[in-house]
């Protein structure tokens, strides 16, 4: 007996359950296991297809949520929404992917539309944000959890991580090392994680722990390999001898591999003659040749958390203006020390004062 016709009501009728029990299990809230693969063995023999249209007319939701991001290519995003698919696919809902622009303007729009009624709610990390964009925000027709800053007291749910603090990290690795002459290779300042990161490399050199012998910064045009590459190619063609950093730490993975390419082009070795830190611990950052010394943020915990807080919001267990913070964590790999193969945990693990940054 097997039909694309058949009802929720055979369904039930086959597994020998009440139709609500096998509405949630087929759903994924609320059931046991056990239950969950009774019911779905029965929907399977009978070729059970659910009416998804009719799903959500009936409940008034579109079973959709938006992650909205600036890059949708960037690895730390696509690791972000995969675990935001992890924890919101049992619920029934699916991930819709969309691009913010770089602009807060942009976004705002974004933010917008959500009032023609697409999705349930939205996670968004946004690269700029302003007064503006939070009121946009704060005002939205749906739920929506803002991933890179704390706006909890805005009444907005909020997941953050302390970039300024994972900077601090690398510096003090790298001086630990022997290293003495540091560049800070930035993306815009104008943005979210520019600006921490920023401020992180300078309060890390600036205070009377710091051994080196000299810290500077150089900004490239954005977050990407392309741009890591023009940038330390600049750097390295501006100085030569001891006027050469011996150790760069960067802002992201994206823009340490245009470093390592960079120095390699200029005929000198990672880590031997200049030591390279990422951030963000992506997995390029980890295959990548010589494997990226790198602050994990917790890509995939700060989306699992979002995806979380999203979930008790649309399901109605709270009220926004809750934060979660994860705390960073740095990751010794082989552009810093060749000896550390695979990699090595240093630092201390989340304690939930994650300092609200991006």
């Amino acid at each position: 007996m097997t039909s694309s016709r058949a009802t929720l009501i055979q369904v039930a009728q086959r597994a020998g359950v009440s139709l609500a029990s096998t509405s949630r299990a087929l759903h994924g809230t609320g059931a046991s296991p056990a239950m969950v693969e009774r019911v779905r063995a029965a929907a399977t023999e009978l070729g059970y297809s659910p009416d998804a249209i009719g799903r959500s007319l009936r409940l008034k939701k579109t079973f959709q949520v938006a992650f909205a991001v600036a890059d949708i290519g960037n690895p730390v995003y696509v690791e972000m929404m995969t675990a935001i698919h992890e924890v919101l696919a049992p619920h029934g809902y699916r991930v819709v992917v969309m691009t913010t622009g770089d602009t807060t303007t942009s976004t705002a729009e974004l933010v917008r539309s959500l009032s023609s009624g697409f999705v349930d709610a939205m996670i968004l990390s946004p690269l700029r944000t302003d007064d503006a964009l939070v009121e946009e925000i704060r005002q939205a027709s749906v739920p929506v959890v803002v991933i890179g800053r704390t706006l909890a007291d805005r009444g907005i749910d909020s997941v953050s991580t302390d970039s300024a603090g994972g900077i601090g990290e690398a510096v003090r690795h790298l001086l630990g090392l022997g290293r003495r002459r540091l560049t800070f290779l930035n993306g815009p300042l104008d943005t979210t994680p520019g600006e921490a990161r920023q401020r992180g490399f300078d309060v890390a050199t600036r205070t009377d722990g710091f051994t080196g012998e000299r810290a500077d910064a150089v900004v490239a045009a954005d977050f990407t390999v392309a741009a890591g590459l023009a940038a330390t190619r600049a750097l390295l063609d501006a100085a030569d001898g001891d006027a050469r950093p011996d150790a760069i730490v960067a802002a992201n993975d994206l823009l340490a591999i245009g470093a390592v390419r960079a120095v390699r082009e200029r005929g000198l070795a990672v880590p031997q003659d200049v030591a390279v830190t990422g951030m963000d611990d992506t997995e390029i950052g980890r295959v990548f040749q010589p494997s990226l010394t790198s602050v994990s943020l917790g890509s995939t915990e700060r989306g699992r958390a979002a995806a979380q807080l999203v979930v008790d919001l649309v399901d109605g267990d709270a009220q926004p203006g809750r934060h979660m913070a994860v705390g960073p964590r740095l990751v010794v790999r082989e552009s810093t020390d060749p000896a550390a193969g695979d990699g090595v945990s240093a630092g201390t693990p989340d304690d939930g004062t994650g300092g609200g940054h991006r």
